[in-house]
C-alpha cells in the first residue's frame, strides 16, 4: 500500500512514500498504480523500482512524478555515466542497462502490433542491438546562450553565479533555456574538445552569445558532423556579420584540430534556427565530407539528410536488402527515399529502382550521389507522396515488384496505403521509426498482405526510439 500526503505547508505537491513501478512507459518514465487506481508516471524510473516520489502534475487518468528516493532498485537499473543525466533530457534511458533497453524496444514493437494492428506476424525476429552504446552519432547540434540554465546543483551550492554564457542543448520543453554541456557521450572525439574550445576562445575574444529574447548575438549555434574516417565538418550559425574576432575563433579552431576538414558558416537573423533556407558559406577546407556506406560514397554537407548512426544504419540497410529477397530482375519503388541511400544500395541487385521524396534538397543530393557511385538503373522523383504516387506515376515508371517504404514518424498517408493496395506488389518492406504508426498501416495493408516478419533494430541507444523492419507479402 502506498501512502499519499502533502510535502509541506509551502507546497501543494503530494508525496507518495512508497510505490512499486511495474512497467516501462515512453520517454524514460516508469509506471506505477496509485491507491485510487490512477497511473503514476515517474520520470527516470525503472520497471522493478520501488520509490518515494513527488507528484508535480495531476490529470484525470494519470499523474506525473519525480523520484525523491529509490527504496528498492530494479535489477535493470544502473548508474547513468553522463554527468548531465536528469538535467539534459537527451538520453532518457541511461539509467537502464542496455540489455533492458533493447528488450523494452522489442516489447514496444510487439505490443504495437498486437494492440493496434491486432495482428501476429509469422515470425517475431530477435531484436538487433547497436554495436556502440555511446559515441555513435555523426551529427550534433548545440546552441549558444548568454543566459544559460542554472542547474539544481548550482542552486544548492549557493555560490554566486557570474558565468552565464552557455553552449549546449535546449532544456526539454524550454525554447529559451540552454544547458551548458561539460561533456556529451553521443559523438566521438574530439567532439567534446571542439565544443569546449569554441566556448573558451569565444569568451576570451568577448564574442556575444545569442539572446533568444532580443534576437541578438555573434554566435547562435554550432553543428558538428563527422564521418567514419574521423573527419569533422564544423558549421556555425552567426547572428551578426563575420568580424575579425569571429575569424580569429575560426583560425584558432582550425589550427587546434587537424581533424576539421571543413568549416562553414551562415548568417541567421530569423526567428528560428532552421538552416535549409540559409546561404552556407565555406570558410575553410572542403564543401562536404565523404562517407562510405555499403561500399557506396555519399557527400555530407551542413544541410544533408543522412542517418546519424552510420554503423547501425549499415546493419539496418543490409537487413532491408535481405528482406527484399531480390533475384536481380525486379523493379523497386523506394518510398520516402530521402537522399536515396537505400535506393542506391538495392540498385546493384535489381533491374530498376525509383525513389520518391518530397524534399528537393534531398533529391538533389541523391542525384549527385548517383554520379559519384556510377549507378545508372536508379532515378528519383520529387513531390508530396500522396499526390505524386498515383496511377499515372506507375504508368510512367512501371509497376514495381517490390516496394520499400521508410516514412516519417507519422507513417504513410491513407492515399499512399490505398495506392499500395491497388498496386499489389508481391512484397513490401516497411522500415519505420515509429512502431505505432507502422502497426496502423500494417492493419490497413492486411486486406491483401500477410505479415511475414517484423524485427526491431536499435539505432538510438539510451533513448526510447527504435527502428523496425516489417516484411509483408501478397496473399
Amino acid at each position: 500500500m502506498n501512502t499519499i500526503r502533502n510535502t509541506n505547508k509551502k507546497s501543494k505537491n503530494l508525496i507518495i512514500d512508497s510505490i512499486p513501478l511495474t512497467q516501462a512507459g515512453g520517454k524514460g518514465v516508469a509506471i506505477g498504480t496509485m491507491e485510487n487506481g490512477k497511473k503514476l508516471l515517474v520520470k527516470y524510473g525503472a520497471a522493478g523500482d520501488t520509490v518515494k516520489a513527488e507528484v508535480y502534475k495531476s490529470k484525470s487518468k494519470y499523474a506525473e512524478a519525480r523520484i525523491l528516493e529509490i527504496l528498492d532498485a530494479s535489477p535493470d537499473r544502473r548508474n547513468p555515466p553522463c554527468i548531465h543525466f536528469g538535467e539534459c533530457g537527451g538520453c532518457s534511458w541511461q539509467h537502464i542497462t542496455y540489455e533492458a533497453q533493447l528488450a523494452l524496444k522489442n516489447k514496444e514493437v510487439q505490443a504495437s502490433l498486437t494492440k493496434i494492428a491486432k495482428i501476429e506476424p509469422e515470425n517475431f525476429l530477435s531484436p538487433v542491438g547497436a554495436p556502440d552504446e555511446f559515441f555513435y552519432r555523426n551529427k550534433m547540434e548545440f546552441s549558444f546562450s548568454d543566459s544559460r540554465w542554472i542547474t539544481s546543483d548550482e542552486m544548492q551550492d549557493g555560490v554566486a553565479i557570474t558565468e552565464r554564457n552557455g553552449l549546449g542543448f535546449h532544456k526539454p520543453g524550454m525554447w529559451n533555456k540552454i544547458l551548458d554541456l561539460k561533456e556529451c557521450l553521443l559523438q566521438q572525439d574530439p567532439s567534446n574538445a571542439i565544443r569546449l574550445f569554441v566556448k573558451k576562445v569565444a569568451n576570451e575574444k568577448g564574442l556575444s552569445f545569442w539572446n533568444t529574447y532580443s534576437q541578438e548575438g555573434n554566435l547562435r549555434s554550432l553543428m558538428l558532423r563527422n564521418n567514419n574516417a574521423g573527419e569533422f565538418l564544423v558549421f556555425f550559425q552567426l547572428g551578426s556579420a563575420l568580424n575579425q574576432d569571429i575569424e580569429d575563433l575560426f583560425k584558432a579552431l582550425i589550427q587546434e584540430f587537424s581533424s576539421i576538414k571543413s568549416l562553414q558558416f551562415a548568417i541567421n537573423t530569423k526567428q528560428n534556427d532552421s538552416i535549409y533556407d540559409l546561404d552556407c558559406q565555406l570558410y575553410y577546407g572542403e564543401s562536404s565530407l565523404i562517407e562510405t556506406l555499403a561500399g557506396l560514397q555519399f557527400r555530407i554537407g551542413p544541410k544533408s539528410f543522412f542517418q546519424t548512426n552510420i554503423k547501425q544504419a549499415e546493419v539496418l540497410y543490409a537487413l532491408t536488402v535481405k528482406a527484399a529477397e531480390l533475384l536481380g530482375d525486379e523493379v523497386i519503388y523506394d518510398l520516402y527515399c530521402g537522399t536515396g541511400t537505400i535506393s542506391q544500395i538495392v540498385a546493384k541487385g535489381s533491374k530498376k529502382v525509383v525513389g520518391i521524396e518530397s524534399v528537393p534538397e534531398a533529391i538533389a543530393a541523391a542525384e549527385e550521389s548517383l554520379k559519384w557511385n556510377s549507378i545508372e538503373n536508379c532515378s528519383f522523383a520529387c513531390g508530396d507522396m500522396k499526390d505524386l504516387f498515383t496511377e499515372d506515376f506507375v504508368l510512367t515508371y512501371g509497376k514495381p515488384d517490390v516496394v520499400i517504404t521508410d516514412p516519417p514518424r507519422d507513417g504513410m498517408h491513407p492515399k499512399v496505403v490505398a495506392q499500395l493496395l491497388t498496386l499489389s506488389a508481391k512484397r513490401i518492406v516497411y522500415v519505420s521509426c515509429n512502431p505505432a504508426t507502422q502497426a496502423r498501416d500494417i492493419a490497413l495493408l492486411a486486406e491483401k498482405y500477410r505479415l511475414k516478419s517484423i524485427q526491431a533494430v536499435d539505432l538510438f541507444p539510451q533513448t526510447f526510439h527504435c527502428e523496425s523492419i516489417a516484411v509483408l507479402e501478397l496473399r
